[in-house]
């Protein structure tokens, strides 16, 4: 009883720390933040005792098949991305989109896969109802600061040039949540441990941004960012923290200030194509596991 209440008083310690980073956005740059928020999140984790730093277990083994998965699908996308945004540009539409359409779905079916192939559970990736009410309480108060420093009183543009854009942030949203949190950050935490794991979760995020043709500047706000959005996840261990409202929030906001991305309404049905092939996977995923635990009870 007295675990439950330690543990739940440094949930609460962890969630401040998330609303004040989050209220940080409006008065750090960029760049400041990306050193400040990751630096005090590590000395809470310090702070916090040996549960929080990853260091109350036994050591933990590395799983080397994990590693590669993760190495192997990092790569693939980060290729396709690189390919979709510096190779084939918004001068060739078509190259361009199947190439991100692809490193998209990539990010959610490869780790569906693999995690349904070592019989693993897609909670793992954060795909479940527990803790749904805590994650989707968590996920508002976070969307709603971040709504509020961000877009509120801003001035929309016509509906065409904004709601592709908006469903476009929803379905890479998707992906980042379950690609680099569910999956990247939860492989790296069981063989690394949990400061280790998130740290290199949140700079993998970061650095996969060279992807779009992101420079170095960018990516240094986006690591502290990914140290927020980590540790968010590791709270609550599910996607309804981040997705729908808080990621595509953000990318929603940075696609319209930059005004670097136009398209056309037709985009709205290929990201909608893509969500369906994510939803697909998820759908297959807990088809697998349910006949497995089927056979299982069935075998004498």
């Amino acid at each position: 009883m007295r675990m439950a209440g330690t543990e739940g008083r440094l949930n609460w310690i962890w969630a401040s720390w998330l609303i004040a980073a989050m209220l940080s956005l409006a008065v750090l740059d960029l760049t400041v933040y990306g050193v400040v928020i990751p630096a005090s999140g590590l000395l809470l984790a310090i702070l916090s005792g040996p549960k929080i730093r990853g260091q109350g277990n036994r050591r933990k083994r590395v799983d080397k098949r994990d590693l590669a998965v993760v190495a192997a699908l990092y790569v693939a996308v980060v290729v396709l991305f690189r390919l979709a945004f510096t190779v084939f540009t918004p001068a060739n539409v078509l190259g361009l989109f199947l190439c991100f359409g692809a490193g998209l779905v990539l990010g959610v079916a490869g780790p569906v896969f693999y995690t349904v192939r070592r019989g693993r559970p897609l909670s793992d990736l954060g795909l479940w109802l527990g803790n749904w009410k805590e994650a989707a309480a968590l996920g508002l108060v976070l969307a709603a600061i971040q709504f509020s420093i961000t877009l509120l009183g801003y001035a929309l543009p016509a509906p065409a040039d904004w709601v592709p854009l908006l469903v476009m942030s929803l379905t890479v949203g998707a992906f980042e949540t379950v690609f680099f949190r569910g999956f990247v950050q939860t492989r790296l935490c069981a063989s690394l441990g949990r400061i280790p794991g998130i740290g290199l979760a949140a700079g993998l995020y970061a650095l996969y941004h060279v992807g779009y043709g992101m420079g170095g500047e960018g990516m240094a706000f986006l690591f502290g960012l990914g140290v927020v959005y980590a540790v968010a996840f590791a709270l609550v261990r599910n996607v309804l923290v981040l997705w729908p409202l808080l990621t595509p929030l953000g990318s929603f906001f940075n696609n319209l200030n930059t005004g670097e991305i136009e398209l056309p309404w037709e985009a709205i049905l290929g990201f909608a194509d893509v969500l369906g092939l994510m939803a697909a996977a998820v759908w297959w995923g807990r088809r697998r596991l349910r006949k497995a635990r089927q056979a299982a009870r069935r075998q004498p």
